[in-house]
C-alpha cells in the first residue's frame, strides 16, 4: 500500500524504468524525498514495465528510452494499451525532437531530459496527475522547427533492421518481405534522411530521433 502523507491523502505511487541500476536507484533516493511521491517499483527492461505497474497498481511509469527487451517509446504504447490509467513520464538523456514526437504518439504524458533536477521531475509526476500534458520547451521548439518523421513506419522497421550491418536476404526474412521490397525500403530510407548510404542514413535518423 501506499504510504500516507502528513495530510492524510496517499502518496502518488510511482514506477521507475531505468537499464543502469546506479541511476535508477538515484532517482528512486531523491524521489523519496519528496513527502507525496513513493517509488514502489524498479525495472531495468522495458519488457517489465506493464506487468510492474499492473502489480503494483502504479500510478505514474517514469520510463528512459533507451532499455533492453523494449524502449520506453515502446512501453508507453503499451501501457496505454494495457492500462490506461497509468500517466507516463519520459525521462531521457536523449533529448532529441524525433524522440518527443515518438513519445507523444505513444500515448507519453510529459517528457523531460534528465539533466533536469529532480524537483522539476516530482512537479512534473504531480503535473500529469492533474491531467496536464508536460513537455520541455526546449525540445517542444526544437520538434517544432525539425518537422515530422519523414520515415514510415515501414522504412522505420527496414532502417532499424539494417544497422548492425545486416544484408538484405537477411532483413527480408526477419521482417517477412521480399529482397526488393527490403531494397525499395532501404533506397528511400536513404534518399529522406539525404545521406549517402544505408549507414549513415542510420546514424543520421538516430540523431534526429526517427529510429
Amino acid at each position: 500500500m501506499s504510504e500516507i502523507r502528513s495530510d492524510g491523502a496517499p502518496s502518488v505511487r510511482v514506477l521507475l524504468a531505468e537499464d543502469q541500476g546506479m541511476v535508477r536507484e538515484a532517482l528512486a533516493a531523491l524521489l523519496g524525498l519528496e513527502g507525496d511521491i513513493d517509488v514502489v517499483a524498479q525495472v531495468g527492461r522495458g519488457d517489465e514495465v506493464v506487468d510492474a505497474a499492473i502489480a503494483q497498481d502504479v500510478q505514474v511509469a517514469v520510463l528512459d528510452i533507451e532499455m533492453p527487451g523494449m524502449t520506453g517509446i515502446e512501453a508507453a504504447a503499451e501501457l496505454r494499451k494495457r492500462r490506461p490509467q497509468t500517466k507516463v513520464v519520459i525521462a531521457t538523456t536523449f533529448g532529441r525532437p524525433g524522440y518527443l514526437r515518438r513519445a507523444m504518439e505513444s500515448g507519453a504524458d510529459a517528457f523531460l531530459v534528465k539533466d533536469a533536477p529532480a524537483a522539476e521531475l516530482a512537479e512534473a509526476i504531480r503535473r500529469v496527475l492533474r491531467g496536464e500534458r508536460v513537455i520541455d520547451p526546449v525540445l517542444a521548439a526544437a520538434a517544432l522547427a525539425e518537422g515530422a518523421n519523414p520515415l514510415t513506419a515501414r522504412e522505420r522497421d527496414v532502417l532499424a533492421a539494417a544497422a548492425d550491418g545486416a544484408v538484405n536476404a537477411d532483413i527480408a526474412r526477419r521482417l517477412h518481405l521480399s529482397e526488393g521490397t527490403v531494397r525499395n525500403y532501404l533506397s528511400m530510407a536513404i534518399q529522406k534522411t539525404e545521406a549517402r548510404n544505408r549507414t549513415e542514413a542510420v546514424r543520421i535518423a538516430r540523431e534526429k530521433g526517427w529510429l
